[in-house]
């Protein structure tokens, strides 16, 4: 813990992760050398593949990093490299336009959320690239950026391919099956167990992970319903993902003192068909317990209530 504070890897990746990701970054780094030296104009290929090296780091060394992603390579560089192009067109001094370039771009990537480091480097390369990069005007986005980004996803993609626990990008991981009862409590052994066994480099500290866990925890404990919100005619879900999300409407529930039972049908996942849908009996507690919150039918999906319709976790029936 003595060097905390200079922020050193405290769960190293594999020493196999480490010459993959060396390996695929020399590999998509040559590509990219070889089609800037041979379509971008003289002078201009030293600043281009500098801000590529960087996006070589990120793709090949942190493939799951929500930075790595094609869309903030993509979108962070092209943007960037926009701004850069119009800042140097309309200003000339280079110490004003290079700051405002590197800040627009930054800007510009927030809200089209594809944030990209390496990008930066992109918008002060098109402001400081000299003649030949101002002579491509917004062409330099096409060529030499654009395409060497797509020679460098392309390694990426097929380099990481043959490895399933780094396969880019971040949606091809398959991802692990989860228990259907409730996840126990977890300290800080078990995720820093967890960051030992995915093996490839992963952004964000066992610090990090306890402050999320412990603020979804809470925020599903404030959210859980009671054995009161359990009404006649309305419909809940377990809130679950893939095949064991599931549907519920209940059918009748009692108000007698002494019968805690509610009668229930699955109308949409697991347990329903076409063709049968599951019924059962289970006690108010039990379905309070099993439900994360109550759902809407909206046209072909499932609406939580009190959320908007892009907010929830609705599936089509």
């Amino acid at each position: 813990m003595r060097f905390r504070w200079l922020g050193i890897e405290q769960h190293p990746s594999s020493h196999l992760e480490r010459w993959l990701s060396m390996a695929g970054g020399a590999l998509g780094i040559a590509l990219v050398v070889a089609l800037a030296m041979w379509l971008a104009p003289a002078g201009a290929e030293p600043l281009v593949m500098a801000s590529m090296g960087a996006s070589a780091v990120l793709v090949f060394a942190v493939p799951h990093g929500a930075l790595s992603q094609p869309w903030p390579v993509l979108g962070g560089h092209l943007l960037s490299a926009a701004v850069g192009v119009s800042m140097a067109q309309w200003i000339a001094a280079p110490m004003l336009a290079g700051p405002l370039a590197v800040g627009l771009a930054i800007l510009a990537m927030h809200y089209a959320r594809c944030i990209h480091p390496p990008g930066g480097a992109t918008a002060l390369a098109a402001v400081l690239g000299g003649a030949a990069v101002r002579d491509l005007g917004y062409g330099f986005l096409l060529v030499p950026v654009l395409a060497n980004l797509l020679a460098l996803l392309a390694v990426g993609v097929l380099f990481n391919y043959p490895f399933p626990w780094r396969r880019y990008p971040a949606a091809l991981v398959a991802p692990e099956p989860t228990a259907a009862s409730e996840p126990p409590a977890l300290d800080r052994d078990d995720l820093a167990y967890a960051l030992r066994q995915i093996g490839s480099f992963i952004d964000v500290s066992d610090e990090d992970l306890l402050r999320i866990y412990a603020l979804a925890t809470r925020h599903a404990d404030e959210q859980r319903l009671r054995e009161a919100d359990i009404q006649p005619g309305h419909c809940y879900s377990n809130g679950r993902f893939g095949p064991e999300w599931s549907v519920r409407c209940v059918v009748d529930a009692p108000e007698a003192p002494d019968n805690d039972l509610v009668i229930y049908r699955t109308v949409a996942g697991a347990g329903s068909s076409r063709s049968r849908r599951e019924t059962g009996t289970i006690s108010r507690a039990e379905l309070a317990r099993w439900a994360r919150y109550e759902v809407v039918r909206e046209e072909t999906t499932w609406r939580p209530v009190g959320r908007a319709p892009d907010g929830g976790a609705g599936s089509a029936a």
